[in-house]
């Protein structure tokens, strides 16, 4: 169904305005123009069924568009139909943090030891207590390290141990996409640089020298838990495998050219952090055991804590940046608080969709994950644009979503269109969203959702080649073409 302007009510205006009567007779009325009511522009309004064909996207597009102050539905179509949302996914995930943690939550990592501390050694353990902190980098690590130092702690007797049980592990975010992307890391209580680890070859006389670390900024800790080796042969261009708590990938000699780096997937997280924890230590004097993996802390006495930025900085970065593993552990953090316990990160989505449903009117949610990776999660268009009506008045979300840049034929950004657009972007292989709030030239809001997947074509990808697919690129930038075309359209029909 189409709210609005139909096809064949666009074509008949357009033929009107063009057709005339040739005759020979004189005119029998004044030849001044007539003037045009002041919205006469708006019947040249290209209507969403030219937009949508001329994307030519195949598979399906949804939308629907809305007054924010009332809810009515302005224009839409298949505006029931669930759909993949991609990364759109987040801007629920975001709510629902917030809802359930407050916008000045702070997560927290801790380092605990269990015996007693007499002149600088501990009689016992050493715990590094993962508190779901997405953001925890290697910097920060060696703040906790340099804060030990300074409560002059020079040695540990006991053991290692790293806590990572206060959300359930898993070891990728989606298992259909390829090993080696860094977008779908491990997932537990515990991160370190988002999960990932970097890679860097350089040529080196008849070889190649490679690294493995765990750099920031400050920082390039070499690591023990991820290892690379170079193969002889061309494709495919990484392998995993993983044995004793290291991942172990190998690379194709063919494939590396002269250098180059990229982050990998870190697929053990609590070891991945003891490993650069135990060399952070290692720099200040003390010397760590090897790390063992524990769910829970034992009881003892906190020494260090590194407490992240609070939650609305945390969740701004990650609608901007679109990180999913910041998605997965808020989202699983929200449940926690919600309910008391989180079976699986698909158990904790699917506890957020019935809250997005009941809470924010969001129906037809279906959600595996928190981020969107997951191509089986669904939602609609009007489902999501209920979410947004009902968050409008508390300006709690838009101030956090990033402002979506209009563009001309050639890609350029356009810095005084007329319409401004604070939203979410989605993009899976052959899956485009936009949802959001945009801002037309006389002042008026609309909220609108945009879905598009031609799953048909998704399908037939195999997980090896879902990295970058023949002829995703220029799918995508027609979806995000026909996106805008929308977005002009109803600002020309409802905000001019």
């Amino acid at each position: 169904m189409v709210r609005g302007f139909s096809r064949r009510l666009f074509m008949g205006l357009l033929g009107a305005g063009v057709a005339q009567t040739v005759s020979a007779a004189p005119p029998t009325a004044s030849l001044r123009p007539v003037a045009r009511g002041a919205d006469h522009f708006k019947k040249a309004v290209a209507g969403p069924e030219a937009i949508v064909a001329k994307a030519n996207l195949g598979g399906r597009v949804v939308f629907a568009v809305a007054d924010p102050r009332t809810g009515q539905i302005l224009e839409g179509v298949n505006t029931k139909v669930g759909t993949p949302p991609a990364s759109v996914a987040k801007a629920v995930t975001a709510l629902y943090a917030l809802n359930a943690l407050g916008p000045s939550h702070r997560f927290e990592t801790r380092v605990m030891v269990t015996g007693a501390v007499s002149n600088g050694v501990v009689s016992g353990d050493l715990v590094l207590v993962g508190g779901g902190d997405p953001t925890l980098d290697t910097n920060m690590l060696a703040a906790l390290a340099q804060a030990l130092k300074n409560k002059g702690i020079r040695e540990v007797r006991g053991g290692f141990m790293v806590a990572e049980g206060l959300l359930p592990y898993a070891k990728t975010i989606d298992r259909d996409q390829p090993d080696h992307v860094g977008y779908s890391p491990a997932v537990s209580g515990i991160a370190l640089n988002y999960n990932r680890v970097h890679f860097e070859w350089k040529r080196s006389g008849g070889g190649y020298g490679v690294t493995m670390d765990a750099r920031s900024d400050r920082y390039r800790p070499a690591v023990y838990t991820s290892k690379m080796q170079i193969a002889d042969r061309s494709l495919p261009v990484y392998s995993y495998s993983e044995s004793g708590g290291v991942d172990r990938w190998t690379v194709a000699r063919g494939a590396l050219g002269n250098g180059g780096a990229r982050w990998l997937p870190v697929r053990n997280p609590a070891l991945y952090a003891g490993d650069v924890f135990q060399t952070l230590m290692r720099a200040q004097g003390i010397v760590l055991k090897p790390p063992k993996v524990v769910k829970r802390a034992p009881g003892g006495t906190v020494l260090a804590v590194h407490q992240s930025d609070e939650l609305r900085v945390i969740l701004r970065d990650m609608l901007r940046f679109s990180t999913n593993l910041t998605a997965e552990m808020v989202g699983m953090a929200a449940t926690l608080r919600r309910t008391g316990k989180v079976a699986s990160l698909k158990a904790s989505a699917g506890e957020m969709s019935r809250w997005a449903a009941s809470a924010l009117g969001a129906q037809g949610t279906r959600l595996v994950d928190h981020s969107g990776l997951g191509g089986d999660s669904k939602m609609t268009a009007e489902g999501m644009v209920q979410a947004l009506v009902k968050v409008h008045g508390n300006r709690g979300l838009r101030p956090i979503l990033k402002p979506f840049a209009m563009r001309d034929a050639k890609r350029k950004v356009i810095k005084t269109h007329p319409i401004e657009v604070h939203a979410k972007t989605g993009t899976l292989n052959f899956v485009s969203g936009l949802a959001g709030y945009m801002t037309a030239r006389d002042g008026r809001e609309l909220a609108f959702a945009i879905f598009c997947a031609d799953e048909r074509t998704r399908s037939r990808i195999s997980k090896a080649n879902r990295e970058a697919p023949q002829g995703a690129r220029g799918w995508n930038r027609r979806a995000k073409a026909m996106q805008q075309a929308l977005i002009e359209r109803w600002g020309a029909l409802y905000g001019s």
